[in-house]
């Protein structure tokens, strides 16, 4: 080889590393700027610590101090920090997240949060969009994606890497809420795009997979919706695994795999975090609480109560009151 032909090979060589590292500064920039952007729109969009919905199924969070565990039901959902970051609990897993990651969920699901960081001079904030399955599976559709997984099982809840062009996605959804008129014509275009993004990324084989109509989920989705809907009522697990078609074993280790929890612990959530917004919102006292949401020994009740809240019922809502009054002031 003459040596002007390799002088020629070897320069563009060089090229291609210095190409891809611009490309993945000029990435990191835009990155930045996103997330300074969307740090103001949201600011500006709630200017106290809360949670507010802007746009249908979107919701803007923001606080500035840390609250501690909360306990709550979380909806299958997008989930995006801008600043500081949190935690999510759910069985024996922790999936930690902040702006350069985003939590998913794709099944209604009892779990535990807490925000990790956040200062009145640094607030965390976050953005939440729920994820409706029809639009899910209409983008699969519409895109061609393949439901054929090799996977058996698959949790409904995990993190993903947050790339720049999922963020632009978000940012142009956030720009609506300054755009009103616009939000009617744009805004479910934008979804899709934030879907199709999804089902592209890290994630996408998940929400795929739990879209899909040939797995287990569908069956887990029921169970889900059964217990929910009867929480109050014994859990009659052998007649819902008859309904389904399933061995009691099969359905009970699907749906741990995907939920995290067993039927019993998901049902002793749900029937906790009712009775919490019992006593909390419409006043009831302990033992009142404890039978509406299907404990009829009161003792019991206060047990269970503590090991998962850290504090006896009575004691707990009065803590959870102060909370509310001191944030007000």
């Amino acid at each position: 080889m003459d040596k002007e032909k390799f002088q020629y090979l070897e320069s563009k060589e060089d090229t291609i590393p210095l190409t891809r590292r611009n490309r993945a500064s000029r990435e990191i920039e835009r990155k930045l700027d996103n997330q300074r952007e969307l740090i103001w729109r949201i600011t500006q969009a709630i200017q106290q610590d809360g949670v507010i919905q802007v746009l249908e199924g979107v919701f803007l969070a923001r606080a500035s101090s840390l609250l501690g565990l909360n306990h709550h039901l979380m909806t299958p959902s997008f989930c995006m920090i801008v600043q500081g970051s949190k935690e999510f609990l759910l069985g024996d897993s922790r999936y930690y997240y902040d702006p350069n990651h985003y939590l998913i969920t794709a099944l209604e699901l009892p779990s535990i949060s807490q925000i990790l960081e956040a200062t009145p001079e640094r607030p965390y904030i976050s953005l939440r969009i729920n994820l409706d399955s029809s639009l899910v599976e209409s983008v699969i559709e519409e895109v061609g994606l393949s439901s054929q997984l090799n996977n058996t099982d698959i949790r409904a809840m995990d993190v993903g890497i947050l790339d720049v062009n999922l963020q632009d996605a978000v940012l142009r959804l956030v720009r609506l809420i300054d755009n009103p008129a616009e939000a009617p014509y744009l805004e479910k275009l934008i979804k899709k795009e934030i879907v199709y993004r999804l089902l592209i990324g890290q994630q996408g084989a998940r929400l795929r997979y739990l879209a899909a109509q040939g797995t287990y989920t569908p069956h887990i989705a029921k169970v889900v919706d059964r217990i929910r809907q009867n929480f109050d009522q014994p859990l009659n697990f052998e007649d819902m695994a008859y309904e389904l078609g399933m061995s009691v074993s099969g359905l009970y280790h699907s749906f741990k795999a995907v939920t995290a929890l067993s039927p019993l612990q998901f049902q002793k959530q749900l029937r906790l975090q009712e009775a919490r917004r019992l006593m909390l919102s419409e006043g009831l006292d302990a033992a009142s609480a404890a039978y509406r949401v299907g404990y009829h020994d009161p003792a019991y009740f206060n047990r269970v109560y503590k090991s998962v809240f850290g504090l006896p019922p009575i004691r707990h809502i009065k803590q959870l009151r102060e909370e509310v009054s001191s944030n007000a002031v």
